[in-house]
């Protein structure tokens, strides 16, 4: 029998469940019809009182801790003197010896950090007597050194770089995990304190999460969602962004458009694939003390240590009578909305070996007692998408184990009920534990003729619902006609007039807007001759019309409510909003005075190259 785990975690939940008796026989007592009198009942009250107080408390100092140990953000570092070698092995040496004493203080020396990176950011640093001299700073993107003495940065999650000097002119001398050192623009770093700093609202969700599973109201392997976070941040990984042109190096021309000789010629990129997400099995359930607003699956191109596209949503259909089983892609009468179609497509054009897909099962819950909202990761799973040689991997349906925690945590259950008992040696007992495995199972298809070329005409790395392909394939087609034949020169970065093309990347991040305006684009679309059907300049006049006459009013009205996610009473007020007959819009009803809209912005109807391109 394998031995008990005895976590700290796991010596509050002991603790909770033993103020969970002692309040039972408590109340049982106070009950009684022969109970004595209440003072002493009141005592008892009062330490059961004081000990939940000391469990909270050992709960966030536990938050800290988990945080330091799964995210160990850097603190600052001794170092080496830039003319003598051997002084740079002796401080390194002398780092490693103090390593095991720096991970037991690792609390302390941030906040010492903090306090000592709260200077002029600015000021020239210089060894000093104790030999600290470098400060530890976060590399914000990749540089690639143009020069001789400059220092390349390959952004992986959690490496920083060592700041030697700092020179006026914004090139800093730093040094990387390898020993190399060069310069590198100060506008490509960040501080380590300052992201310490940006990170203390998700202490709270943590700290949230780690009271709700010893509560038992979440399973040990739930964690506050990491995609869902990403997304609140801003629009770096939506797909209105992604959905833009990327710049070339120089600046002066783009790199996923180009015309041959007046149309758009397609780009292929190394991956570029259609796949359904089938259904996810043995799923734990939450708690009684949460009720769950959503269910869903979010997907993206991953590399192992960050995201590499914008972050897709799919919604899961729940069935009570099958609690641990999730559903996508619901026969219904009419057109399926985009946010529960599990047919997705996916490009990417990284040439990192470990690419794959990343999905992170969540869901969106409110806690009954305090009304707090939050969205929570059920676990992840993560298909590599080419083999150990660099061949694709083969066009199969895959079952994919759900892991619990977050992409960066390894050896995470998601559920400690299947190895309470040691692991099964028989055949049989094996079959039966695999079917209680959390599985994800994704079904990875062949792409089409006509879908591979509307995918060649995507920017090279997005991902989105495959429902909605043909209409972002015309809106590049529209883009690269408005930036490389309408343009003056080549040079030219004035604003460009066209509401479509300012708009449409709004639209693109509210889905019950892009089921609309599919529906009247299928309307129109079944008006047209075969022969128009086949031409791109009717597809594109069809595009510019029905977006203008179906979304885009809608998109600036002052009745129709701003979007919430997971908010049902919203999405209903909404969906009668932009499905109600009175909303057919004209510009007889644009121009009446009864139309309210949104104070004009000229953002509403001019497309800003250089504020939206990809760089």
């Amino acid at each position: 029998m394998p031995p008990k785990r005895r976590g700290p975690l796991q010596t509050v939940q002991r603790e909770t469940d033993d103020i969970k008796r002692k309040m039972d026989v408590l109340v049982q007592q106070a009950a009684k019809p022969d109970a004595s009198d209440g003072t002493e009942t009141l005592e008892r009250c009062k330490e059961l009182q004081r000990a939940v107080e000391e469990i909270m408390k050992t709960l966030k100092k536990l938050s800290k801790v988990l945080r330091y140990q799964f995210f160990p953000w850097p603190h600052r570092m001794a170092g080496p003197s830039s003319s003598q070698t051997e002084q740079e092995s002796e401080e390194e040496n002398s780092d490693e010896q103090d390593e095991s004493s720096e991970d037991e203080d690792a609390e302390e020396e941030v906040q010492d950090d903090d306090d000592a990176n709260s200077g002029d950011e600015d000021a020239d640093i210089g060894p000093t007597a104790t030999g600290q001299g470098s400060v530890s700073y976060i590399a914000l993107s990749a540089f690639t050194g143009q020069e001789e003495g400059d220092l390349s940065i390959q952004v992986v999650f959690g490496e920083v770089l060592k700041v030697l000097s700092k020179n006026k002119d914004g090139w800093w001398l730093a040094q990387n995990s390898k020993g190399q050192k060069g310069l590198v623009p100060k506008t490509f770093l960040k501080m380590a304190s300052l992201l310490d700093s940006e990170r203390e609202n998700e202490d709270e969700g943590e700290n949230a999460t780690d009271v709700l599973s010893a509560m038992g109201a979440i399973p040990p392997g739930f964690r506050p969602s990491t995609l869902s976070r990403l997304l609140e941040e801003g629009r770096s990984y939506r797909a209105s962004h992604f959905i833009q042109p990327k710049l070339s190096q120089s600046q002066l021309s783009f790199k996923d458009l180009h015309m041959e000789p007046d149309t758009v010629h397609g780009r292929p990129s190394r991956v570029s694939l259609t796949l359904t997400l089938w259904s996810c099995r043995m799923i734990p359930p939450p708690g009684v003390g949460l009720q769950v607003l959503s269910r869903h699956v979010r997907l993206c191109a991953f590399n192992g240590s960050q995201v590499l596209s914008n972050i897709h949503t799919v919604r899961a259909t729940y069935n009570s009578k099958i609690p641990k089983t999730w559903s996508f892609s619901p026969r219904m009468t009419g057109m399926r909305p985009c946010l529960l179609d599990g047919d997705c497509f996916l490009r990417c054009d990284s040439e990192s070996p470990d690419l794959g897909i990343l999905f992170e099962l969540g869901v969106t819950y409110i806690r009954n007692s305090t009304g707090e909202r939050g969205d929570l990761s059920c676990g992840w799973a993560f298909l590599k998408l080419f083999d150990e040689s660099g061949a694709p991997i083969a066009l199969l349906t895959q079952e994919l184990t759900i892991h619990g925690g977050t992409p960066f945590e390894k050896d995470t259950d998601m559920d400690t009920t299947s190895t309470k008992r040691g692991y099964p040696t028989g055949v049989f007992q094996q079959m039966l534990l695999s079917r209680k495995i959390p599985k994800l199972v994704v079904k990875h298809k062949s792409v089409n003729t006509r879908s591979r070329e509307l995918l060649n005409l995507l920017p090279d790395t997005v991902v989105g619902s495959l429902s909605t392909l043909h209409l972002l394939a015309t809106y590049r087609q529209i883009l690269a006609d408005a930036l490389l034949l309408d343009r003056i020169t080549m040079y030219n970065a004035d604003l460009i007039c066209s509401s479509v093309l300012a708009s449409f990347p709004d639209v693109l991040d509210q889905p019950d807007l892009m089921d609309a305006f599919r529906k009247s684009w299928t309307e129109s679309w079944s008006n047209l001759r075969r022969s128009e059907k086949r031409d791109i300049n009717v597809l594109k006049q069809m595009f510019v019309s029905v977006f203008m006459g179906s979304v885009y009013p809608l998109l600036y009205s002052v009745e129709m409510p701003a979007p919430c996610w997971a908010d049902e009473e919203v999405e209903s007020q909404r969906a009668r909003f932009i499905y109600s007959p009175s909303q057919k819009t004209s510009v007889q009803t644009l121009l009446s005075s009864q139309c309210s809209h949104q104070a004009f912005d000229i953002a509403q109807v001019t497309y800003d190259l250089i504020n939206s391109a990809q760089l």
